[in-house]
């Protein structure tokens, strides 16, 4: 079994176009019913204000899979330490057996959440945007406009968090990174009703973005919503958008903006509701006009952590790095 260090998932691993379209052949695959994919399993600590999920799965014809256990605990950076954390498996789908360890602290989670992010964009976002709109000053609000970057040519970027401190910290970083005019809002209202893109990044269990504030042309990618307390929308912004898309209904039925839209009854059933993977595959078409209001629901997939987890291997199999521990079972004969 091969081992591998955050450093080296990072220097062998970025967030690129590459990686972005290894995701949307994830997201191929899955509509076109060539995953299989169980549903999350998590377990919340609450004492610590804290969560763990493991997914996973099997994509047909792969040699291996990934299983990945990854955790949120939400009071980290008040300790100096992420929130996000984990690590990812693979095993050989012909014998079940471990071949390779990431030891990466949830980067990979954070490169794949992110090219997904690319995605929505990329199929439901205008072509001419001016101002992007971001809510959170995480580290996957970081991403998610690095990974923007990649599919849309903005001018300047709107950020809004709960803490004042944070959100300076981000548009200073980010400004210097991007090259663009970054600066902190006074409240997501102001984010919401000047931009063209709104990313909502956020471990919010109440509501943050009013369905009054919604505009002509606007897309909104929430991608915090990960459990069912979880919340980042009202529902009726579900209900105002002209086209609702998601990772996975079945799971967003369950756990993301999705499930409290249709809780609520603001949405009848998911039968206007679209995959993701319909838009990359190209069975469906993503953005109709500039005056469409669109809203994509990520809950985040096992079938991207096995995209993202043998990507990675490939990659890093090139460099020929990594530990390697002799892993074999010994058999005797009685």
């Amino acid at each position: 079994m091969l081992i591998y260090t955050e450093q080296e998932v990072k220097q062998y691993i970025t967030l690129n176009l590459e990686a972005k379209m290894v995701i949307e052949d994830g997201f191929n695959k899955l509509v076109q019913g060539h995953v299989e994919m169980p549903p999350i399993m998590r377990i919340d600590i609450h004492d610590h204000n804290g969560e763990v999920d493991v997914k996973t799965a099997y994509v047909k014809g792969k040699e291996m899979f990934a299983i990945k256990v990854s955790s949120g605990f939400f009071d980290n950076p008040q300790i100096g330490l992420p929130s996000g954390n984990g690590f990812m498996m693979l095993l050989s789908a012909q014998t079940g057996i471990p071949q390779a360890l990431f030891l990466d602290n949830g980067y990979l989670t954070e490169i794949r959440t992110a090219a997904a992010g690319a995605i929505a964009a990329d199929y439901l976002a205008r072509k001419d945007i001016h101002t992007v709109g971001v809510i959170g000053a995480g580290s996957q609000a970081r991403f998610q406009l690095k990974a923007l970057a990649l599919v849309r040519d903005f001018k300047r970027v709107l950020v809004y968090a709960r803490s004042d401190e944070r959100a300076r910290q981000y548009a200073e970083e980010m400004s210097g990174i991007l090259g663009k005019e970054v600066k902190a809002a006074e409240s997501a209202e102001q984010v919401v009703r000047s931009s063209g893109l709104v990313v909502t990044t956020t471990p919010a269990t109440e509501p943050l973005v009013k369905a009054e504030w919604l505009h002509a042309g606007l897309h909104i990618t929430a991608m915090g919503s990960d459990a069912e307390q979880k919340q980042e929308l009202e529902t009726r912004v579900l209900a105002a958008a002209d086209k609702v898309v998601c990772d996975a209904k079945a799971q967003c039925a369950k756990l993301g903006e999705l499930h409290h839209a249709l809780d609520s009854g603001e949405l009848k059933d998911v039968s206007q509701v679209i995959e993701l993977g319909q838009l990359t595959s190209k069975e469906l078409k993503g953005r109709d006009n500039d005056n469409q209001i669109t809203v994509c629901d990520l809950t985040g997939t096992g079938v991207q952590d096995t995209a993202i987890a043998l990507f990675a291997y490939q990659e890093l199999q090139k460099h020929q790095t990594g530990v390697e521990i002799d892993n074999h079972h010994e058999f005797q004969k009685n």
